[in-house]
Formats: structure tokens, C-alpha cells, sequence
């Protein structure tokens, strides 16, 4: 990997840790602010509204811009959203400040994913997309439980002052190791818009929606099920939360080596897998040993789809890549959002703890279908022609993935 698709990953870490530090410290912070927990609850959900429709507004919003020049502009909103939230003594203004942080991150990442996969090449293109996305699995891993340690010693604010200073200085990494590339002014607001409408270019979202929403339907509401019903101690859940991120990071890099030559042979099995440790997770509940393995598969095979739809959808959008990303990146968000929403219904029903893992099942299910409605394109676009000079013919990426997507590069 090109040294510039580490220095992504990094700035991805970061901005992963503050999207999820916030759940560790609210308790802190709602008296602080003069707001009770669940009120305070309402941060994580600006946060995610932000990445929601920050990133296609964002994407389009800087579009004439230098590449290098909107990352540096979105660490150093990012910067100033942190710095301005622990200065404030208003809920409503840190609310804000989480809402304009989100934009600044959607941004980044958007333009981020297209600037590594260029980097790459189109034989690595899913394997940085992977890169980068380990950058945010490892800030659940490392990044929020070592965000919350600070923030319990420091309190919030020192926790929001010091990851200002970390994008402060991610500026001057950024700003020393990112290529300067020219002013995008060749690709209009037009081309971007006009590239999604390709049906193909739609499914790879779908898939990301539906698979974040299975996986973390599940994981939102996870503590109760490990706490209640598996009879596991209230303080060794963190040891298994350990156990799914460490499989979270272990499904992004397996998708980031094999999503490149075989998206949907990765792809279609992984949802499947994913789909059965869910339903599992009902029965086998009971077992502490079976619900750690469960979750650990759950993650594994849940995250191997993330870097590949990510994939696709930059290369199907040809010369338009920005918008498509983006898109992308939002569809994790509301993927997050609708499945942690569903399974908090399930949740306050009858079924109790093990209401959420039937759901998650029923979105991770749903992924095979927009998952194998790409391979049957792909399928029929191998066998007819592509005309030259058209956003298909612009050079070989995806070698040898016949079974899987076009020969082709858009």
C-alpha cells in the first residue's frame, strides 16, 4: 500500500473515535451540561444525522476543490468543532459542534476513499478501501476505550481538547504526505449526479445499509444478552466487545484481500455466514462460550462486505468516484441508525434480550439480495461488448472476476 493510504487510515482512526468515544462519557458530560443521559443521547445521534447527509452534501460542496486542500479544510473543521464544544458550557452549542464535526468527517471520508483507491491502483483498490476502514475498526478497538480513559481523567473537555491537537496535527501529516493534485473543475456536480444513475452503482449501498444494520442491530444492544441471559459478569463484557472488534478488523482485511479478485464470491457467502451466527445467537445464547465465538463470527464475517461494496461503488461511478463514496459512507450510518432503531423495539417487546439478534438476521439476510443482483449483472455484462469510449472501457481493474463483476473499469 502507498504511504498515503496509512496516512488516510490514520485520519480515519481518529474521526472513528470521536463518532463512538461519546457513549463512554456521557455520564459525564449530561451533568456537565445541565441535561440528563438520555437527553445527552441526542450527540450520538447529531453525530450520525451529520454523516448521514454530510457526506453527498459535502462531496458536491467541495467538488472544484483540490483534494488535499478539502481534507486539510475538514480536519481543521474537525479541529475547530472539538475545541468549540469544550469551551461551552451550552448542550445546544456542543450539539452543533457534533453536527459540523460529522459534516467535516463525511467529507473527508468521501474524498479520502477516492484518493486511496487512485492511489492503489485498480488491482489494490478494495485492499485500501480495507485500509482505511481498519483505521475506524481499530478506534472501536483502541481509540474509544482509550478516549474514555482519558476522558474519565481529564474529563470531557480534555478529551475533546486533545483530539483537536490530534487533527491539528494530522493537518501537517496530511498536508506533507497527500500528493497536490490539480483543481477538480473537469468533473462537474452534472457527471457525479449523472453517474448514480446506474442501477449496479445503487446495489452497492443497499448492501451497506443492510449488513451495518444486521451487524450492529445486534451489538447495540449486545451487553444485556452477554449479562442476562449468557450469565456473563458486568465487567467482562468489555473482553468480549474486544473479541468483535478484534473480528471486525480480521473481516476488513479478509475483504480487503479478496474483495479485489472476487467481490461476490467474498461477498455472497460472507452476508450467508453472517446471517446464520445471528439466527444462532437465540439458541446458543445461553452458553457463554457459543455467544463469544457467535459475535466474534458475527463481526468477521459481517465487516468483510464493507470494504468490497466500498469498492465497487467508487469504480462504478468511472471518473465520478466522490458523490458515489459518499453515498456509500452515508449508508453505513443509516444502516447504523435503522437497525440499532429496530432493535431497540424489539428489545421492549417479549422477545427481550434476544429480540435484537432476529432482527439483525432479517437486515443481514436482505444483503444477499442486492448482493446477488450484482453478480447476475455482472454476469450479463461479460457476456456483450462494451462500447468504446464509454465510462466501462477505461482500462482492466478487477482482473480476473469473471464470476463476479465486468472485466471492464469504469
Amino acid at each position: 500500500m502507498p504511504l498515503v493510504v496509512w496516512v488516510l487510515a490514520a485520519g480515519t482512526f481518529l474521526m472513528g473515535t470521536t463518532e463512538f468515544v461519546i457513549a463512554g462519557i456521557l455520564p459525564d458530560m449530561a451533568p456537565d451540561l445541565g441535561v440528563g443521559v438520555s437527553h445527552a443521547g441526542l450527540l450520538i445521534t447529531a453525530f450520525a444525522v451529520g454523516m448521514i447527509v454530510g457526506g453527498p452534501t459535502m462531496a458536491l460542496a467541495t467538488l472544484r476543490l483540490p483534494q488535499r486542500l478539502t481534507l486539510v479544510l475538514a480536519l481543521a473543521v474537525f479541529a475547530a468543532g472539538h475545541v468549540v464544544a469544550a469551551v461551552t458550557g451550552s448542550f445546544t452549542v456542543v450539539l452543533a459542534a457534533r453536527f459540523v464535526t460529522a459534516l467535516a468527517t463525511g467529507a473527508f471520508w468521501a474524498v479520502g476513499f477516492v484518493i486511496a483507491t487512485g492511489a492503489a491502483g485498480p488491482a489494490n483498490a478494495t485492499r485500501a478501501v480495507s485500509v482505511m476502514m481498519g483505521g475506524l475498526t481499530l478506534a472501536n478497538v483502541v481509540g474509544v476505550p482509550a478516549g474514555s480513559l482519558v476522558g474519565h481523567v481529564t474529563g470531557w473537555r480534555g478529551l475533546f481538547l486533545s483530539l483537536a491537537v490530534l487533527a491539528a496535527v494530522a493537518v501537517t501529516i496530511i498536508g506533507r504526505f497527500v500528493p497536490r493534485t490539480s483543481q477538480r473543475a473537469q468533473v462537474s456536480v452534472r457527471s457525479e449526479i449523472r453517474a448514480l444513475r446506474q442501477g449496479r452503482l445503487w446495489l452497492a449501498p443497499a448492501a451497506a445499509v443492510l449488513i451495518m444494520g444486521g451487524v450492529l442491530a445486534t451489538y447495540t444492544y449486545v451487553a444485556p444478552l452477554l449479562t442476562e441471559r449468557a450469565g456473563i459478569p458486568a465487567g467482562a463484557v468489555p473482553l468480549v466487545l474486544v473479541a468483535f472488534g478484534a473480528g471486525a478488523l480480521g473481516g476488513t482485511v479478509v475483504g480487503g484481500r479478496l474483495g479485489d479478485r472476487r467481490p461476490m464470491v467474498t461477498t455472497i457467502p460472507a452476508a450467508a455466514m453472517t446471517t446464520l451466527a445471528l439466527l444462532a445467537l437465540v439458541p446458543l445464547s445461553t452458553t457463554p462460550a457459543a455467544v463469544v465465538a457467535l459475535i466474534f463470527l458475527m463481526a468477521l464475517a459481517g465487516f468483510t462486505i464493507n470494504p468490497v461494496v466500498t469498492g465497487l461503488a467508487v469504480r462504478f461511478a468511472g471518473d465520478a468516484p466522490t458523490l458515489a463514496s459518499a453515498l456509500t459512507t452515508s449508508a453505513y450510518n443509516t444502516g447504523i441508525a435503522a437497525g440499532s432503531a429496530l432493535a431497540g423495539q424489539a428489545l421492549a417487546s417479549t422477545l427481550g434480550v434476544t429480540g435484537p439478534a432476529p432482527v439483525g438476521a432479517l437486515f443481514a439476510g436482505l444483503t444477499l439480495l442486492p448482493l446477488t443482483a450484482l453478480a447476475i449483472a455482472a454476469k450479463r455484462r461479460t457476456t456483450r461488448p462494451v462500447a468504446h469510449g464509454t465510462a466501462e472501457a477505461q482500462g482492466p481493474v478487477w482482473q480476473n472476476v469473471t464470476e463476479a463483476t465486468s472485466t471492464t473499469r469504469s
